[in-house]
């Protein structure tokens, strides 16, 4: 697995066509299927008023975009933060068709429709005719939505991760891999007939006293059954 990018996006409605513009994105960086505590964060000055039916769904009011930066003086930033990496998305067409439409403003070029991964298809495939909505997912996978009071591009994003990695059979995988390092470790001690950097022989955890009282119920009751014979020990014997 290499680095990948999981987005998600808060808007003020449902179609840029119709004049909705994006008011916030948020992005986590994963490799191999981990986080590595990079984000990418911003609120944007969508240019229009914010429905109220829309902050209903993401608490974000008009004040709190006022003094945002447009679209504009951010997306360098986000280009940058991105990369080459393949973006996760869930129902992915819809961040994408505001991204594209935010770039198109800019007259920035668009990533092509290869580089978009929709977890929504994966969900689909994975569980068909079963509610496969980020929070239904989120439930099924016992990932923890406490935190979240609202909607929220960088909140969403971090639960999607989670989703995603459960999505991939990512646990399973680390679980495999620390198994085989597990069973290559073993062989190594077995090849080199030792056992890692335990001593040999243990320390006895036997008190002297308790050793010569064992000694001399081994002379006094055994006698020549002593089952050390059968080895060729002298009972007593060092």
């Amino acid at each position: 697995m290499a680095r990948e990018i999981v987005l998600d996006t808060e808007t003020t409605g449902f179609d840029p066509k119709t004049g909705d513009r994006l008011i916030e994105v948020g992005c986590i960086e994963i490799d191999d299927l981990l986080p590595t505590g990079r984000t990418f964060h911003r609120f944007v000055n969508p240019e229009r008023l914010i429905p109220p039916d829309a902050t209903r769904v993401h608490g974000i009011t008009d004040d709190k975009v006022k003094d945002a930066p447009k679209f504009a003086a951010i997306v360098h930033d986000l280009v940058e933060f991105i990369g080459d990496a393949p973006i996760i998305a869930h129902n992915a067409q819809f961040d994408r068709n505001f991204i594209d439409y935010e770039f198109g403003l800019c007259r920035h070029g668009l990533y092509e429709e290869a580089r978009w991964i929709d977890t929504l298809k994966l969900a689909q495939t994975r569980f068909p005719g079963m509610p496969n909505s980020l929070d239904a997912l989120c439930k099924r996978f016992k990932v923890s939505l406490t935190d979240r009071t609202f909607h929220g591009a960088l909140i969403d994003a971090r639960l999607l991760a989670e989703v995603y990695l459960e999505l991939r059979g990512g646990k399973e995988r680390r679980l495999d891999l620390s198994t085989a390092r597990t069973v290559a470790s073993t062989a190594v001690m077995a090849t080199a007939g030792g056992h890692g950097a335990r001593p040999r022989p243990l320390a006895p955890r036997s008190t002297e006293a308790e050793r010569e009282t064992h000694l001399a119920f081994l002379r006094g009751t055994l006698k020549d059954h002593s089952l050390w014979q059968a080895y060729g020990l002298e009972v007593g014997a060092a």
